[in-house]
């Protein structure tokens, strides 16, 4: 298996019908360029200022008779259309209709000539609103007298990714609910010969990919095609088919190269607005985000937990109990499953016996939470791992070492029902430590430490693809997974090449247009390595199946007298690469085969997760007393990952995953002020930056081909964000003395920490 890192990207070329019936070709230039040349218009967004209020009317009239306009959409303009969507919950309007629930929400769009005069056209559109009562914290949420967000009966998605209830839409401000519990948890607190309990806030973040959402729509009779920067394109294809009453194929989404996601172009965002935009305009629209508006698009949930866990005589972790109250913002988006992850991930990569996690996450008048890279485990990490030194510290024993006797082992059903635990952690941990140099001594003002999670990855393994070998030998991998700059363009034609013993420069990918490419249910939770690249695998196997049934017809043998070998098949004296296969079969120098697969909840992947994605970081920093600022020293990333088919890759995720976490942990959040987001710019938000990172940064990979992915390979890319937060936490406690439970520690949080202490001490 090679490891070199490729980087000679191909972009597949794609066909979309044209208003006259003739079809159009692009190629490496910009998809949209084709639709500018049949009158593409551009939509504007009128954007709520208020957080809660019912919308009395909307004069748009001046707006529409400004030259240069199209039309201008309101939630009242959509007679014909469904126009609610969500894959968990259907509770999502594509622009406000009757009330907006947060400052920032779409109310109107304007669909003009270019986008100057569609911005000018905002300006000209009036709107009454009369202001009602807001909550901005699940605490506020649950008052008795808190106003209630959504009155409407929600639908259930049919794609919420969890078999459980719906709690939404029952009279109350909850989302969803989730509890896990195990064992006798009160009777082990009492016996326990230590316990330590806190509460600790995680909080709003923005996932910041460098390309904001964008899509272009063009809805004719014939269907709606959309281009988009979409992660998960056949789920908006659900959602659109929905909208429009359409079947599934008159709805063609189609996801060139994407700027980057990071869990935050999971599911349905811009789409269904702009494909009204061009329902309404009859003409193919596009709608381009700035940063700013895609920061009121959406953002990670932020938690507040309870947690206390507990400790037996020997060391051993006999007790976790958490209870967690996550802000999910106006509408559900993802955060319906994310409250099941987190419930499950606040147990950690730990054997606990007695477990009660009790999570719900409640709608709010701010911006709407989903996806965020390790989804709800960095949430409950910071709490866990945070309670982990601190009970190491309890009972005189040393963090590291106590992780390691409390950590699950290979095979371990550590928890109930779920898949047994498939990665090494004393393995990862031990990795950490020797890198950061655990053990050696310290300069004052200095902390080191080391922190781990585990996740329940992979998400639901439902998934197909077709590899396609061509007459010239040459390979086509259809995948409906998506190219976010994670590299799976690059790991899987690694994967055919090395199944098909052909060249890798003579496998091609074409992906994630819905028209063309089968069925993959997302992008994310870590899986397209694992379950793509086991479809990949799989169908290679089965045109080889395939071609050798055709060498034993053009040999005039029996199946049996063929024999494999590298890149094609031999026969006594005989031997044919694949291309002389099938050129020889068909009779001329062209045809072609085609090898399929379908992964679904069955044999390897029956269990659940589809594997667990483990990971540990060290760090070492340093804090200046004076000021509070904290500055990263050495930082350390192992990832427990199977095999990595792409070394390079599998580090570059790491080392992204941990310079995320590394943000959370100093700088990152979104602040509200009342209503009003007071951050939400590109000047305003404060980010890593290259200066940030420590030099001294060492990335480790764990290979002992435990994975059920193709050759031993499992998922990773998140896992290092997770512990990052609890981490520095952690780190700071050693070097200065002080326990922070709320992320991030900024200068001036760690500073007020510091005089909190001297004022005790006083």
């Amino acid at each position: 298996m090679s490891a070199e890192k490729k980087t000679d990207f191909q972009i597949v070329n794609h066909s979309i019908p044209r208003r006259d019936g003739r079809v159009k070709v692009t190629g490496k230039a910009q998809y949209v360029a084709d639709l500018r040349l049949i009158g593409m218009a551009y939509a504007k967004v009128l954007r709520s200022p208020y957080a809660h209020a019912k919308i009395i009317a909307i004069d748009k009239s001046r707006a529409e008779a400004h030259p240069g306009v199209y039309c201008v959409v309101t939630g009242y303009d959509l007679d014909g259309l469904n126009p609610y969507y969500g894959h968990a919950v259907k509770d999502h309007p594509l622009l406000a209709i009757d009330k907006v629930r947060y400052a920032g929400e779409p109310v109107a769009a304007v669909v003009a000539v270019d986008e100057r005069t569609a911005f000018e056209a905002l300006e000209l559109i009036d709107v009454k609103y009369q202001e009602l009562k807001a909550v901005f914290t699940p605490e506020e949420a649950m008052a008795k007298d808190a106003p209630l967000l959504h009155e409407r009966k929600f639908e259930a998605g049919a794609l919420r990714g969890f078999e459980g209830e719906v709690t939404a839409g029952k009279g109350t401000n909850i989302c969803q609910s989730h509890k896990i519990q195990w064992g006798d948890v009160e009777k082990a607190f009492k016996e326990a010969a230590a316990v330590v309990e806190g509460n600790f806030y995680f909080p709003m973040i923005y996932a910041y990919a460098m390309e904001p959402y964008v899509a272009v729509a063009d809805v004719t009779d014939q269907g709606v095609n959309v281009y988009s920067s979409a992660q998960h394109p056949f789920m908006v294809r659900h959602d659109l088919k929905s909208i429009f009453n359409l079947p599934v194929s008159k709805v063609r989404l189609i996801v060139p190269f994407v700027g980057g996601g990071y869990g935050s172009k999971s599911y349905t965002k811009i789409e269904p607005l702009v494909a009204a935009c061009s329902w309404k305009a009859k003409r193919p629209v596009k709608l381009q985000l700035t940063v700013e508006e895609a920061m009121l698009t959406t953002r990670s949930d932020d938690a507040y937990t309870w947690m206390r866990t507990a400790v037996d005589k020997n060391g051993k972790i006999i007790a976790r109990q958490a209870k967690i109250l996550m802000n999910t913002g106006a509408y559900a988006e993802n955060s319906p499953l994310v409250v099941e992850k987190s419930t499950n991930r606040c147990v950690g990569p730990y054997a606990i016996p007695n477990v009660l996690i009790e999570n719900s996450s409640l709608y709010t008048n701010t911006v709407p939470a989903s996806s965020y890279r390790g989804f709800g485990c960095a949430q409950v990490t910071l709490p866990g791992e945070s309670q982990i030194d601190e009970l190491a510290a309890k009972i005189g024993k040393d963090p590291y070492e106590f992780r390691l006797a409390n950590a699950a082992k290979p095979g371990e059903e550590f928890f109930p029902g779920m898949r047994p635990f498939d990665g090494t952690l004393k393995q990862d941990l031990e990795t950490a430590a020797k890198a950061i140099g655990w053990g050696t001594p310290l300069a004052k003002g200095h902390g080191r430490t080391v922190a781990c999670s585990g996740s329940d990855a992979g998400a639901y393994p439902l998934t197909s693809t077709a590899v396609r070998v061509h007459a010239d030998g040459s390979v086509t991998i259809m995948t409906g997974s998506t190219e976010l700059g994670q590299g799976s363009h690059t790991v899987l034609p690694q994967i055919a090449a090395e199944a098909l013993g052909v060249a890798y420069d003579k496998v091609n990918v074409v992906s994630s247009d819905t028209a063309i490419t089968p069925y993959d249910r997302s992008t994310g939770a870590s899986r397209t390595t694992t379950l793509m690249g086991s479809a990949v695998l799989e169908a290679s196997q089965e045109a080889i199946q395939q071609m050798v049934v055709m060498a034993a017809d053009v040999l005039k043998v029996k199946v049996e007298d063929i024999q494999t070998v590298r890149g094609g098949i031999r026969c006594g004296e005989v031997q044919l690469d694949w291309s002389q296969v099938i050129c020889k079969f068909y009779g001329l120098p062209d045809g072609e085969v085609i090898g399929r697969s379908y992964i679904r909840k069955s044999g390897k992947f029956a269990a659940l997760p589809v594997f667990w994605e483990a990971a540990a970081t060290g760090v070492e920093i340093s804090v200046d007393e004076e000021t509070g600022k904290i500055t990263m020293e050495k930082l350390a990333t192992v990832g427990d990952v199977g095999l990595a088919i792409n070394p390079a890759l599998a580090e570059g995720q790491d080392l992204g995953a941990a310079t995320m976490g590394m943000g959370i942990g100093l700088f990152e959040e979104l602040v509200y002020e009342g209503s009003q987001l007071v951050n939400g710019s590109i000047l305003d938000y404060r980010l890593p930056r290259f200066s940030d990172l420590p030099k001294h940064v060492e990335l480790h990979l764990v290979q002992n081909q435990d994975g059920v992915g193709p050759y031993g390979a499992k998922g990773g890319g998140e896992a290092s964000l997770n512990s990052m937060a609890a981490n520095i936490a952690n780190a700071v406690e050693r070097a200065v003395g002080v326990r922070i439970r709320q992320a991030p520690l900024t200068p001036e949080r760690v500073w007020r920490a510091l005089k909190e202490r001297m004022k005790d001490k006083g």
